[in-house]
């Protein structure tokens, strides 16, 4: 049973018609309005030939499932070698200039030691940047675990313990049971929703969440702006710049939030939250979830949801001082820029390649902190949050595929092989005394060989048969 359908289906029925919303691709997060029949046709472009895109590939954060047999050293996608080409042209020329001045006019040398004193300062530096970034990196995927985990004993506990009244009335029952399919996709909605507001993207008519949440009030909903919405088409330049890392052609993270006339987004993630407990409390009220136990747990995987989006927020919105980072940054590039003043007396003509080495050691730790201080991003290396929200979406939609399972139906059946390869109608028939000394057998090592060596061979008498 796929809950998306079934929603899809009561929505068509009940709700009233809305204005058509643009799609927005789950890999990209753009926004594409369809084009009315009597608009002029977009142009052939041989890029669309394929669904799968070089720049994507590159670009897009790396797929944990896809297995590569190239060398560590010579993988592209997810390496910050792209990013260090300009910054290594650089210090290639500048290295260059100081050699051959060196060379042919005047020797340009400095101490050793301050290389010494210097490296120290900027290894000390690094160090705090990235172990500082990569604490926000762990924190994100901790809290995305939480999600998932909290989002599971959610989807069960409702699925599960929430009665479906077919027994009383029907049509009851199946408004009990689209009510709970309901939820489950707002369980789904709630971590889509997250990953777009964990990205700046503050609609609701994206294509892997409009569906979910289109019959819901929500101010996202309400703040729809088409114009604002539709990302400007990046020229040739600034995507080569984007993937250079060059910083003036990257975009502005907040631009949507800041192009849309609406200033007021809400906060879907919390307003999904507000609805699941609405839902929570009318089956409670309704006789629906009579336990208090389960009640309980769901309202405490509730505001475990809740923790995780304001963790989530807090790992966003709280980046490394700016102060950090540009002394850092200055106290990086000076020391690059002497290392060619430092190596000369040593390396002679060597030093060229040797600064470029030693900068893309330095640099290149540098901006790994960088890239990965934001982890729900759209980095190679950044948490790929749109498989995780599709697993979730998938798990939520085993959980809906049967009904809760009754006893009878995988308890008292002879498949179930209860110990010493003992059927359940065998073992009932007998004794409750023989069922316990066969339970005290079964820590027994020499009755279990015992067992071994007669399944085996029933299982040899049976193939002679055979």
């Amino acid at each position: 049973m796929s809950t998306t359908n079934v929603t899809t289906s009561t929505q068509d029925s009940t709700i009233p018609s809305k204005p058509t919303y643009i799609n927005v691709s789950p890999q990209s997060g753009s926004l594409r309005q369809p084009s009315p029949a009597s608009a002029p046709k977009r142009p052939h472009n041989p890029r669309h030939k394929s669904s799968i895109r070089v720049e994507d590939s590159l670009t897009q954060p790396r797929d944990t499932e896809k297995h590569s047999k190239w060398p560590f050293f010579m993988r592209m996608h997810g390496s910050i070698t792209p990013r260090m080409i300009v910054p290594l042209v650089f210090i290639g020329i500048w290295a260059t200039i100081i050699t051959c001045i060196s060379k042919f006019v005047y020797p340009l040398v400095v101490s050793d030691l301050l290389l010494t004193v210097l490296g120290f300062v900027v290894g000390l530096g690094i160090s705090f940047r990235t172990s500082s970034a990569y604490e926000r990196y762990v924190d994100g995927r901790k809290y995305w675990g939480q999600l998932s985990q909290s989002s599971r004993d959610l989807a069960r506990h409702l699925w599960i313990h929430v009665e479906e009244r077919h027994d009383k009335d029907e049509q009851l029952g199946k408004a009990d049971l689209l009510g709970k399919v309901t939820a489950l996709n707002l369980i789904v909605a709630f971590a889509v929703a997250l990953k777009h507001r964990l990205r700046y993207e503050p609609f609701a008519q994206y294509e892997d969440l409009e569906q979910l949440v289109s019959h819901l009030s929500t101010f996202a909903n309400d703040a729809y702006d088409p114009n604002a919405a539709i990302p400007k088409r990046k020229s040739f330049w600034k995507e080569s710049g984007e993937y250079l890392g060059l910083t003036f052609a990257e975009s502005n993270p907040r631009k949507l939030l800041k192009r849309s006339p609406n200033k007021n987004f809400g906060n879907l993630p919390l307003e999904i939250l507000t609805y699941l407990s609405a839902y929570t409390e009318s089956v409670v009220r309704s006789g629906q979830l009579p336990n208090s136990v389960q009640f309980a747990m769901t309202m405490a995987n509730l505001a475990s949801l809740n923790e995780v989006l304001a963790s989530a927020e807090r790992v966003l919105n709280t980046p490394l001082p700016v102060a950090y980072s540009i002394a850092i940054s200055q106290i990086t590039w000076v020391y690059v820029i002497l290392l060619p003043f430092q190596l000369w007396s040593a390396l002679d003509w060597i030093t060229i390649p040797g600064t470029i080495v030693g900068a893309y050691i330095i640099l290149g730790i540098a901006a790994i902190g960088r890239e990965i201080e934001n982890p729900f991003g759209r980095d190679d290396n950044d948490l790929p949050l749109d498989k995780f929200c599709k697993e979730l979406q998938d798990e939520v939609n085993i959980i809906a595929s049967k009904p809760p399972p009754r006893l009878d139906e995988w308890v008292s059946v002879e498949e179930n092989r209860v110990f010493f390869g003992k059927g359940y109608p065998s073992l009932i028939a007998g004794s409750t005394e023989d069922i316990r000394a066969g339970l005290r057998a079964r820590t027994s090592p020499k009755a279990r060989e015992e067992v071994k060596r007669e399944e085996e061979e029933e299982r040899k008498a049976g193939l002679e048969q055979v």
